[in-house]
């Protein structure tokens, strides 16, 4: 494979994107209406939280089809780059080669420019890949990440939301997306303190994503049987880390003995915890 030359007018300098769409290797958009009968992936869950040293992304591992569970691992949050992070839902495919894409667009401008991109650019550049795939929004394989990072040039966390048309919006505190978001970000909302500290925002997340599960039969809980646990990542000025499954699996035990605790003293109540125990 030759690779491609560009005139000096017509060179499309660090616009990866931009690159893959001119030489043709943009995959086609299907036409018309989807088949019927099928079935597409969908991710869920998602939410991103600012603290006190930078940002907080989380996400469960569920994918569905309709009414079936596709996949029960898939990971929905991922390192953009060393100082930045994606979240995704909607159609599981697409979102995943979208995610690939933003990730070799902000290593390539590294390479081209030199320098990392600003956290403002970064975002803008995810809105117009989610206002490119609009068509395909349109039959249903929409995508609707969320992108968060430390702005190194502020020395703050920032988090930013869109919508299928591309647009891009920036949250002060937290930002949810998918099909369990509002019962996510209302358990985000209620207990979010601007003070709150890494592990305590950790906390917060897993009982949101716990909370939506229990709600929304999209959204995937922690399944210690399995031993699947949510992606929860850290972006602070050390850059994106992810929170390691042991340590997720002892805070789910520490949020089982509390809720257990409160129901004890509060009194019989109807429904199931996660694992099938009655409560």
């Amino acid at each position: 494979m030759t690779l491609p030359r560009f005139t000096a007018h017509d060179d499309p300098g660090p616009d990866f994107a931009g690159l893959v769409r001119r030489v043709g290797l943009t995959p086609a958009l299907p036409g018309g209406d989807l088949p019927s009968g099928l079935t597409v992936p969908h991710g869920t869950t998602v939410v991103a939280v600012r603290y006190a040293d930078g940002v907080v992304m989380a996400g469960d591992r569920r994918a569905t089809s309709g009414h079936l569970i596709s996949h029960r691992t898939i990971e929905k949050v991922f390192p953009a780059d060393r100082y930045s992070g994606i979240a995704i839902a909607g159609a599981a495919g697409p979102a995943v080669e979208m995610v690939t894409l933003f990730q070799l667009q902000l290593e390539h401008y590294e390479k081209v420019e030199g320098s990392h991109l600003s956290l403002e650019g970064k975002a803008n550049q995810l809105s117009q890949m989610v206002r490119n795939h609009l068509p395909a929004a349109m039959q249903g394989l929409a995508v609707v990440p969320l992108f968060a990072g430390y702005d190194t040039a502020r020395g703050i966390g920032r988090l930013f939301e869109y919508d299928v048309t591309g647009g891009r919006y920036e949250e002060q505190d937290f930002a949810a997306s998918g099909s369990g978001m509002l019962h996510a970000g209302t358990v985000v909302k209620l207990g979010y303190r601007p003070e709150l500290a890494r592990d305590a925002v950790v906390d917060l997340v897993l009982r949101a994503l716990w909370t939506a599960a229990d709600e929304d039969s999209a959204t995937g809980g922690p399944d210690a049987l399995r031993g699947i646990w949510p992606v929860i990542a850290t972006i602070t000025a050390s850059g994106y880390q992810r929170v390691p499954d042991d340590e997720l699996a002892e805070r789910f035990e520490a949020l089982i003995e509390e809720i257990r605790a409160a129901r004890s003293t509060s009194g019989p109540a109807g429904g199931t915890l996660p694992g099938g125990e009655a409560r």
